[in-house]
């Protein structure tokens, strides 16, 4: 899926009007530093995305390589004859 599959349904008056609403909420100053907080954001829910997969694939690589080793049964030998 695209990061930004939901822009594609935005024209471009659309997202004048938006960026303009964020304007005149968070002014030019605050808009940089919210951009900036927005996109570190992103970014550790990248990491943290990739981290949780990277873990349940190595989970299931190694449930896979257990279940294909013959599994050895030890025998007790008695030694009282």
């Amino acid at each position: 899926m695209n990061d930004f599959s939901v822009i594609a349904f935005l024209g471009g008056q659309e997202l004048w009007i938006v960026f303009f609403l964020l304007l005149l909420l968070f002014g030019a100053k605050k808009l940089p530093e919210l951009a900036r907080g927005i996109g570190k954001s992103m970014g550790e829910f990248k990491k943290a995305r990739e981290d949780f997969e990277h873990e349940i694939t190595s989970a299931e690589v190694e449930s896979k390589t257990k279940a294909s080793q013959p599994t050895e049964k030890k025998t007790v030998e008695n030694d009282e004859a």
